[in-house]
Formats: structure tokens, C-alpha cells, sequence
């Protein structure tokens, strides 16, 4: 199947220059193409890797893709989807940010995977040089009617600045550049940089007579009518420090029933075949959830290796059914029980465990949790406890570091040493 077939099988295709002529041009390995990320935080998040998993899509299939870090255009702010004027980074925090993103987008294609960056070819650009061999190949026209410029514009409380103005001008660039350099015809990007994307192809038209494509993909969102890739604390980040490993797990195998096909099509390299199976497998037994099983197990494994599902799976294991608690390590305890009650006590004075339980506020009062205690009720770190005068240890703790209450069937609590 050509590339281009499969992204559009995958729904990934939502405008497209000549596609008779696109889908003729990756026929043949090795074409380049790219897209551009502003490095407007220190971490990737999922609603980056629609773009950035085609883009890994085109090396499986054999070609070239070119990832952009926005060290120039970072400075200036895209207007693209925006309805106010964005906060222009430091400049030592967007070389931070590319520092980060650049590590991730190598863990995830390689090292062979070129990385460039648009400052390196603008810094050196004179005002003059700018508006005499880019600025004079645009009409304001045109670049007032690119519908980010047009919304911002029929807004006269908001408006749009100069530098935001002309943040088309520099994406096209990078294209042309881009375009002559490594003879990259395609850029891809989402619906919201379509303008951009057709300015650049322009340009590549106008100042360097070549052809060059601009694909497009849908806005992404959920079934529910929300923008996909957040949560209720936020963003999905690839950065473990952002996004717990636990929590990424979790946004995927809490995706909605009406959502999940669409989603493995969109972000796992699945097969039709594969992708159908699990279709049949939704309809089915839709409890089984085996759809979602699939999406959270390979995006998990993609973006933190296969070690780091495996301490998930261990957690869930545990959590849910009857798995070895002692297998599973203190971070990914703490991030699967983030949301549980939580005491801390001195490694020297830990108190009786009905106190802990009643801290905890799993009962309302330390009788109860005697009581409970004695009926078997309460089980500490996966085992079940009897006696109500039972004090932990430090040497309880797993790893050292935490001790898991249970109470009944649902009710968790984390303890930690202070």
C-alpha cells in the first residue's frame, strides 16, 4: 500500500496539494519530507504525535523525514488556533526545550533521524535580506487572508501583532530551505497550518521554480466533542516527570468505546487486519476491553519501553486482581495511588496500624478500623492482617519507601517514610 493510501486509511489525510501527483512522488524510497514543532515546552505531549508518528510512518515506508525545531519561529509565537497574542519565551528556555524534544525525537526514530533546527538559518539573515529576497514573494492580500491572520484580525479587542503577522513568512521559508538543502517536497502538519503550509509551497514555487506538497491532518477529538490529548491534570507529556508512566497508561485504557478504533488506526502501527480483529473483538466483549489492552500497551511501550509497561502491567496486576506487589517499584506505586489517601510518618516513630488506617481516613474512627482489622478487612501490602495491635516497621516498606493499605474491596491508602 503507498504511504499516502495508508494515511488516508488511517483517516490521517484532511487536505492535500495534488495528491495524484504526491502519491506518484513516494513511489519511489528515499523522498524527504518534514514537519516543524515549536519548542514551546520541555516535553512532547500526545497531541504531537499525530504529526510525529506519520512522520516515523514515512521511514517505515522507506523515506527521509526531516524533524524542525522551531528555535526561530519559537521566538515569534504562531497565531495558528490562537485568539490571543502568545508569551514570547526566554530565549535560554526555548534551547532547553529543544535540548529535551530533540533527546525524545531520537528515542523514538533513531539517531539516523535528521534534527534541524531554523534558527541556525535565520539568525544570520539581515532585516533587509528578509524583506527583499522572502517578504517581496507574499501580497498582504493573500497573507491576510490565511483564516488564522483573518480571526485574529475581525477581532478588534485582540487584533494580531506585526511578529505574529509574519510568522507565515518564516514557516514558508524553512520549507524553501528545506526544499533546496535536501530536496524535501512534502510538509506536513495540522489542519491549523494549512495556510502556513501552503505559503511555503508557494515560495518553493516562486523563488526556487520547484513543486512541493502540503499534507494536512483532521483536528482530533473524542466522541464527547473534546480536544484529544487531555486529561484532567493537563496535557499527556511523553517526559516521565510530566506524565507518569502510570498515568499515560491509564489515559489509554480509559478511552471511550466510540473512540478506540479510530485511535489505533491514528497512533499505533497496527495492521488493517490487527486493527479489524480488535474491531470484532469491541463488539463482542466490549467489557473485556482488549481494544484499549492494545492502544495502551503499545503507545506505553513506544514512548518508555517495553520495561517500563511491564512495571505498569505489574502495578495493574496488583491493583486489580492478585499480582505479586513486591515486583512492582516505589515510583510506579506512587503515581498508580496519586490519587489515594496518603499519610507520612517518621521512619522512628510509625504508629499502630488502626491509627494509620484512621489517618488515613478509610474509617471514622480507630475503634473501626480495630474491628475492621479483626474481620479480616484490612490487608497491608497485599496481606491480610488480623491483629489489631500490629505495628509496621521501616523494614516493612517496600523498597524502602512505601507500604500499601487496602481496606474492603476498593479502598487504598499509600503510606510513606518521612
Amino acid at each position: 500500500m503507498n504511504i499516502i493510501d495508508e494515511l488516508k486509511w488511517r483517516g490521517l489525510v484532511y487536505q492535500a496539494t495534488d495528491e495524484a501527483e504526491l502519491k506518484k512522488h513516494f513511489e519511489t524510497p528515499g523522498r524527504t519530507l518534514y514537519c516543524g514543532f515549536d519548542p514551546t515546552a520541555k516535553s512532547l505531549h500526545i497531541g504531537n504525535m499525530v504529526p510525529m508518528l506519520a512522520l516515523l510512518r514515512f521511514k517505515r515506508a522507506g523515506h527521509d523525514p526531516i524533524v524542525l525545531m522551531g528555535g526561530a519561529t519559537g521566538r515569534i509565537g504562531d497565531p495558528s488556533g490562537k485568539d490571543v497574542e502568545r508569551q514570547l519565551l526566554d530565549f535560554d528556555a526555548i534551547e532547553g526545550n529543544i535540548a529535551n524534544i530533540r533527546s525524545q525525537v531520537h528515542a523514538l526514530f533513531g539517531d539516523d533521524t535528521k534534527v534541524v533546527n531554523n534558527y541556525d538559518w535565520t539568525r544570520e539573515m539581515s532585516v533587509i535580506e528578509f524583506l527583499r529576497d522572502i517578504g517581496k514573494n507574499f501580497t498582504v492580500n493573500s497573507m491576510m487572508a490565511k483564516e488564522s491572520v483573518r480571526q485574529r484580525i475581525e477581532r478588534d479587542e485582540v487584533g494580531i501583532s506585526f511578529t505574529e503577522f509574519s510568522y507565515q513568512i518564516l514557516q514558508a521559508m524553512d520549507f524553501d530551505h528545506l526544499y533546496r538543502e535536501y530536496d524535501c517536497r512534502l510538509q506536513i502538519g495540522g489542519s491549523d497550518q494549512w495556510g502556513n503550509i501552503t505559503a511555503g509551497t508557494e515560495l518553493v514555487r516562486k523563488k526556487s521554480q520547484g513543486q512541493a506538497f502540503a499534507v494536512t491532518f483532521p483536528l482530533l477529538t473524542t466522541a464527547s466533542g473534546a480536544k484529544f490529548g487531555k486529561s484532567e491534570k493537563g496535557a499527556i507529556y511523553l517526559d516521565p516527570e510530566l506524565t507518569s508512566v502510570w498515568d499515560m497508561y491509564q489515559y489509554w485504557i480509559n478511552v471511550d468505546d466510540r473512540d478506540v478504533v479510530k485511535l489505533l488506526k491514528v497512533f499505533t502501527f497496527k495492521t488493517i487486519e490487527e486493527i479489524e480483529a480488535l474491531e470484532k473483538q469491541l463488539e463482542e466483549a466490549p467489557h473485556l476491553r482488549e481494544a484499549q489492552k492494545a492502544l495502551a500497551e503499545e503507545m506505553t511501550a513506544l514512548f518508555h519501553g517495553p520495561e517500563e509497561l511491564a512495571k505498569v502491567q505489574n502495578a495493574v496486576a496488583v491493583l486489580f486482581g492478585s499480582g505479586d506487589v513486591t515486583t512492582v517499584d516505589a515510583k510506579t506505586l506512587r503515581a498508580a495511588l496519586d490519587s489515594a489517601p496518603n499519610v507520612s510518618y517518621p521512619a522512628n516513630d510509625i504508629p499502630p496500624l488502626p491509627q494509620i488506617i484512621a489517618d488515613l481516613e478509610l474509617v471514622k474512627s480507630k475503634g473501626q478500623a480495630r474491628k475492621d482489622i479483626a474481620a479480616g478487612a484490612v490487608r497491608v501490602n497485599m496481606e491480610q492482617i488480623k491483629d489489631p495491635t500490629t505495628t509496621p516497621t521501616p523494614e516493612d516498606f517496600l523498597h524502602g519507601e512505601v507500604l500499601l493499605i487496602k481496606k474492603g474491596k476498593k479502598h487504598w491508602g499509600l503510606v510513606t517514610l518521612d
